[in-house]
């Protein structure tokens, strides 16, 4: 048997961006809210038969709201951090656990794209 060979990169230096297929606005209240429209046959199903929405609106709490207008495929999680951190300051903290934990969050819904 062969042995497979993984080579894995720091989680840290990825380069999360926003992806073109979800809309999002900012409120008045300065928190972001994400639209993504349900699409595939499965969710066509969903929305006859259970009254399902054609879309779906998210709502950031205020750290999500903050990074991500950021997120523009240039800066990695940790230049991220640092921006993060001089905003929000000890309130961000544990900072690179918070902040690795809401991107594998978000790459599970499949909200961001990985450059």
């Amino acid at each position: 048997m062969k042995k497979k060979i993984v080579i894995q990169k720091n989680y840290l230096e990825k380069i999360p961006m926003r992806p073109s297929r979800i809309q999002w606005e900012t409120g008045a209240d300065g928190l972001v809210t994400l639209s993504v429209e349900n699409t595939g046959w499965v969710n066509r199903i969903a929305q006859k038969f259970f009254r399902r929405p054609k879309v779906s609106y998210i709502h950031l709490d205020e750290m999500g709201s903050f990074i991500w207008p950021l997120l523009d495929g240039e800066k990695s999680i940790v230049e991220l951090g640092k921006l993060v951190d001089a905003h929000f300051g000890e309130k961000a903290h544990p900072l690179y656990e918070r902040l690795a934990r809401y991107f594998q969050i978000m790459d599970s819904y499949q909200f961001i794209d990985w450059k």
